[in-house]
C-alpha cells in the first residue's frame, strides 16, 4: 500500500511527467524550433489553463503533496498537458484526417487518457473534485471530460491555425498566440457548459458533442500516411495507463469498483490497436 499522507507521495508521478517531457524534447530537438517551441507552449498553456480553471470555477483542488507547485498547480501536470499534446499531434499529423479534423481527433486520443485515469487519481488524494467518490462517473463530474475534449481542441485548432496563417514568422508567433487563445477558448467552454446549459441536460450535451466529435472522424476513415511515425506518440499515453493501472493496483482502489479495471485494460486495449503500426514496426 502507498503512504499517500507523506509529503513525497506524488514524486513518482512528478518523475515520470518530467522522464515523458524529455523523452518528448530528445524528439522534438532534430525537428528545430518548431517542434520546440511547440512541446513548451503545450506545457505552459498547460498550466496556464489550470491555474485560470481553479479562479474561474473552484471546482477542484489538487493535494498538497506535490514537489513542485506554480501558486495552486502542481508543474507537472502542466507537463502532462505538454506531453499529451505533443504526442496526439504527432500521431494525427501522419494520417490522411483533413487538418481541421485533427484538433478533433487529438481531443478524443486525450480522452481515452482521463476516462482510465482520473477515476483512480482523485481516489488516491491527486485531486478533489469536492463531491465524493459515487457523484458522476466514479467521483468525477461529467463536466471533467468536456473540459478535457474542449482543452485539447483548442491548443490543437489555435496552434495550427497560428502556424498557417502567420507563414514568414510562425516559428515564433504559432505557439505565442496559441496559449492565450486556447486558455480563453477553454474559459468559455467552461462557462457555456457551467452557466447556459441546465444542468438536467448536461449529460445529454456532453454525450452529443463526443459523440458527434467521434462521428465526424470516423466518417473521414482516418489512416496513417506514413508507418514510420516514432512511437513516442505511443509511449506517452501508454505511461500514463501503466501509471495510474499500477497506482490503482498498488492502493487497491482500482478493486473498489471492479469496472475501473475493465475501463482501465479497455482503453489501453485502445491505445495499443491506434498506435500498432509504432509499436509493431514490420
Amino acid at each position: 500500500m502507498l503512504l499517500l499522507d507523506h509529503p513525497l507521495a506524488f514524486l513518482p508521478f512528478e518523475v515520470l511527467m518530467v522522464g515523458l517531457l524529455f523523452l518528448c524534447f530528445r524528439h522534438a530537438l532534430p525537428f528545430g524550433a518548431p517542434a520546440m517551441f511547440k512541446l513548451t507552449s503545450g506545457v505552459v498553456f498547460g498550466i496556464l489553463l489550470e491555474w485560470a480553471t481553479i479562479e474561474q470555477l473552484n471546482a477542484y483542488q489538487y493535494g498538497t503533496q506535490y514537489l513542485l507547485m506554480v501558486d495552486t498547480v502542481p508543474i507537472a501536470v502542466g507537463i502532462g498537458w505538454g506531453v499529451i499534446l505533443y504526442s496526439a499531434m504527432l500521431l494525427t499529423d501522419n494520417t490522411n484526417l483533413n487538418p481541421w479534423l485533427r484538433p478533433v481527433a487529438d481531443a478524443l486520443l486525450a480522452l481515452n487518457i482521463d476516462v482510465a485515469m482520473d477515476a483512480i487519481a482523485i481516489r488516491a488524494g491527486m485531486w478533489d473534485w469536492g463531491k465524493g467518490l459515487e457523484h458522476d462517473y466514479f467521483g468525477v463530474p461529467y463536466e471533467n471530460f468536456w473540459a478535457w475534449f474542449w482543452v485539447i481542441f483548442c491548443f490543437s485548432l489555435s496552434y495550427r491555425i497560428s502556424y498557417r496563417l502567420t507563414i514568414k514568422y510562425h516559428v515564433a508567433i504559432a505557439p505565442i498566440v496559441a496559449i492565450p487563445l486556447s486558455v480563453c477558448g477553454v474559459l468559455i467552454t467552461n462557462r457555456i457548459i457551467v452557466s447556459y446549459i441546465p444542468e438536467t441536460h448536461t449529460l445529454a450535451v456532453i454525450i452529443g458533442v463526443l459523440l458527434t466529435a467521434l462521428a465526424m472522424v470516423f466518417y473521414n476513415k482516418p489512416q496513417l500516411i506514413s508507418h514510420n511515425i516514432d512511437p513516442l506518440a505511443a509511449w506517452v499515453p501508454l505511461c500514463f495507463h501503466a501509471a495510474f493501472l499500477l497506482l490503482g493496483m498498488l492502493t487497491g482502489v482500482i478493486f473498489e469498483h471492479q469496472i475501473l479495471m475493465l475501463i482501465s485494460l479497455v482503453m489501453i486495449g485502445i491505445t495499443l490497436y491506434l498506435h500498432r503500426h509504432a509499436l509493431f514496426k514490420d
